[in-house]
């Protein structure tokens, strides 16, 4: 049985393979993510909700009808209405990285495992524990090893701090955060879904609608970015949900030029052993000082700077790209 989540956007730069890795893991996970300071920007800017408006019909689906909208709104609604009052959650996952250029059809080129945390409202844990990636065949079947140096992601936000270690260069690179952005909910994620999910929000942010499902009791949701930043990361991500408890089982994201014959690259991601809230009232806020508490050692190099927020976000044009389906 697949599991699923997400987390953050980091604002710790960076590049752009990692931070569209942990920006939707930790996001599906949790449903936030540090808040963009393009966001504050907007905000700041006197944009009602930090979203400039967009053209409605420029979805890359046909417009939904009247009745599939109001199934997908009562979903929405749900959802959020499920997901709201996370306190406390961590999970084990699993990663598979598909490119038919590094590996054959069917069989992955990277393989990664590790532990996502969060702690409301403003502290989280994204890390890879283990990166296996792919040698070749023998006897029929793919072979894979860890390669030395090598390490996959690995981020914290502790409430005051954005911290992105490098475990190949032994360094680590601490970003302040400002006052105003400390002790609140801090965190938006590209794809604020699962946990705590703002319904009004994901149809500011994305274009959204429900598809069929491969198996009864699962929904099936795909979201296309409209804003430009998002769409320089991921053009489409489609996730799965249990009908009873939305809980995601399965999340797969597909990069920005995603195409099967020319540019065949995305990630499956599930995830199992989730925990949510398990920390009982009474011992929660001594709990909160070490759920989420990783320092670098004292032997690596240690580069401080303060957060500095991007410009606001830039909406996107309709796509051009076909849909996925009729892409196969």
């Amino acid at each position: 049985m697949m599991r699923l989540s997400q987390f953050s956007q980091s604002a710790l730069r960076l590049s752009s393979q990692k931070r569209v890795i942990v920006a939707t893991l930790l996001a599906l996970v949790v449903g936030i993510v540090l808040l963009p300071a393009s966001r504050v920007a907007a905000q700041q800017a006197g944009v009602p909700g930090g979203v400039p408006p967009v053209n409605p019909n420029a979805a890359p689906f046909a417009p939904l009808s009247a009745a599939e909208q109001q199934r997908l709104d009562a979903m929405l609604t749900a959802w959020e209405t499920q997901s709201n009052g996370t306190k406390t959650l961590e999970c084990q996952f699993q990663r598979w990285h598909y490119d038919l250029f590094a590996a054959p059809a069917g069989v992955h080129a990277e393989k990664s495992r590790g532990v996502i945390k969060y702690a409301s409202p403003d502290r989280g844990l994204f890390k890879v524990d283990q990166k296996l990636t792919f040698d070749g065949m023998k006897e029929g079947k793919p072979q894979y090893s860890e390669k030395p140096g090598q390490f996959g992601e690995h981020w914290v936000c502790n409430g005051e701090e954005l911290l992105e270690f490098d475990h190949s260069k032994k360094e680590c690179k601490i970003q302040q955060l400002p006052p105003d952005m400390r002790g609140q909910k801090i965190f938006e994620s590209p794809l604020p879904f699962v946990f705590n999910l703002d319904a009004k929000q994901i149809k500011e942010r994305y274009w959204v609608r429900q598809v069929q499902a491969p198996k009864p009791g699962m929904m099936l949701i795909e979201a296309y970015p409209k804003r430009q930043e998002d769409r320089a990361q991921y053009k489409l991500v489609q996730i799965a949900l249990s009908q009873d408890t939305f809980l995601p089982e399965a999340l797969l994201m597909y990069a920005p030029n995603f195409n099967i014959k020319t540019a065949p690259k995305w990630d499956h991601y599930e995830f199992v052993d989730i925990k949510r809230n398990s920390i009982s009232q009474g011992l929660l806020n001594r709990f909160m000082k070490t759920f989420i508490d990783e320092k670098p050692p004292t032997d690596w190099k240690v580069f401080r700077n303060a957060y500095h927020p991007p410009g606001p976000p830039q909406m996107a044009e309709r796509p051009t790209a076909q849909p996925l389906s009729n892409q196969r």
